[in-house]
């Protein structure tokens, strides 16, 4: 299955200067966050599997135009052709709002997915929109990952992680790929695909 994985900013290339070729091989489509809701509807139209979407700590008019024809898996598992996907957006509480949670709000909403991923008999994905502690994460307090991703990562050995919110641009040398024991963690920035067997 390949797999697309998008974050933080439109890509040209999928948006401005679109051509449906692009997506023909494309299973799935997954957002990490902090995307233009209309640009997920977009992919939608032309996407041969579902979009599936989390929060990211920009994405507040969601409420008011949600991403169409997209699927919300925030604070669950969805299943699809096999592969159990789990969403946690939102980003390190920094200010106030809407999709920022502190350390102890997110170990809650991890805590809360637990029994969802025993019902699926596992995990193959995990989506965030901030990264989990130490793995891609920056020393400022918006950009400071999550050690709750760590204890899912440690407890259910998802094949991948994918998380947005820190730009690569903020560092052109930092890894887009990490391992983190049996977990392949990737930064979604913009656009990323790969394929799962």
């Amino acid at each position: 299955m390949k797999i697309l994985a998008v974050s933080d900013v439109e890509s040209k290339a999928l948006w401005d200067y679109f051509d449906k070729s692009r997506l023909e091989d494309i299973d799935l489509i997954l957002s990490c966050g902090d995307l233009d809701p209309n640009y997920l509807s977009f992919l939608a139209t032309f996407a041969h599997g579902p979009v599936l979407y989390i929060h990211g700590n920009h994405d507040t008019g969601y409420e008011r135009t949600p991403p169409e024809g997209c699927v919300c898996i925030e604070n669950r598992v969805f299943e699809y052709q096999g592969l159990r996907i789990a969403g946690l957006g939102g980003s390190m509480r920094y200010k106030p709002g809407l999709h920022q949670y502190t350390e102890r709000q997110m170990a809650m909403r991890a805590i809360r997915l637990w029994p969802r991923i025993r019902a699926a008999h596992g995990l193959d994905i995990l989506i965030t929109h901030a990264p989990a502690f130490g793995l891609g994460d920056r020393p400022s307090l918006p950009h400071t990952g999550f050690k709750a991703f760590l204890k899912l990562m440690d407890r259910y050995q998802p094949s991948y992680l994918l998380h947005g919110h820190v730009h690569l641009s903020y560092d052109p040398l930092a890894p887009r790929v990490r391992q983190y024991g049996n977990t392949t963690v990737i930064n979604a920035y913009e656009k990323y695909v790969f394929e799962v067997p």
